[in-house]
């Protein structure tokens, strides 16, 4: 039973990360990547449907990124989505190609993105955290239930708080890795 827990707490904690990573790629650093435009939602024949389902995003080169649609009559739609996100970026279109040049990040914005960063860190911490506090919880339950002693629920949570530690770690790996990317000119 305790080992259900831990596998539980294991997975959970471990999407935590993953999801973090996910954020985080979507924060940008001055180099063009196509995971940028990811979150982005172009509105086709009336619904809303993510950008990589409507064109192919390519890397133009370190500062531009190319955006194909699929249909010509998407250039339009394709271009208000990305100028309405919150990204700040300015495309243009030349016939079938939408180009949208990332312009250099500033001191003052790289200060915001990296409270940005550290936010979603700390929000990831908190998830972890709670997964923690869910693991104690059906712990004590399994005591109260007598279907393990109490010094089988003392094992047990120290090897979620180790877990916990560990995972905390790999956030802050991430952080750290994304704050000097975030750094570099």
């Amino acid at each position: 039973m305790i080992d259900d827990i831990k596998k539980d707490a294991t997975q959970r904690m471990g999407k935590s990360v993953v999801a973090l990573s996910n954020e985080l790629v979507k924060v940008r650093t001055g180099r063009a990547h196509p995971s940028l435009l990811d979150h982005i939602q172009v509105n086709y024949y009336g619904s809303n449907v993510p950008l990589s389902q409507v064109g192919n995003v390519s890397v133009e080169d370190a500062r531009t990124l190319a955006v194909t649609p699929w249909e010509q009559t998407m250039v339009s739609a394709i271009e208000k989505a990305i100028m309405s996100s919150d990204l700040g970026l300015n495309p243009s279109s030349r016939g079938n190609v939408i180009r949208v040049p990332l312009p250099p990040l500033t001191e003052e914005r790289r200060k915001d993105l990296i409270r940005v960063v550290r936010a979603e860190a700390e929000g990831a911490r908190v998830a972890i955290r709670n997964i923690r506090r869910d693991a104690n919880q059906e712990l004590k339950s399994l005591v109260k239930e007598k279907l393990i002693s109490e010094d089988d629920e003392r094992r047990g949570q120290e090897i979620i708080q180790k877990l916990t530690d560990q995972h905390v770690k790999e956030i802050d790996d991430v952080l750290e890795t994304k704050e000097v990317d975030l750094m570099a000119i």
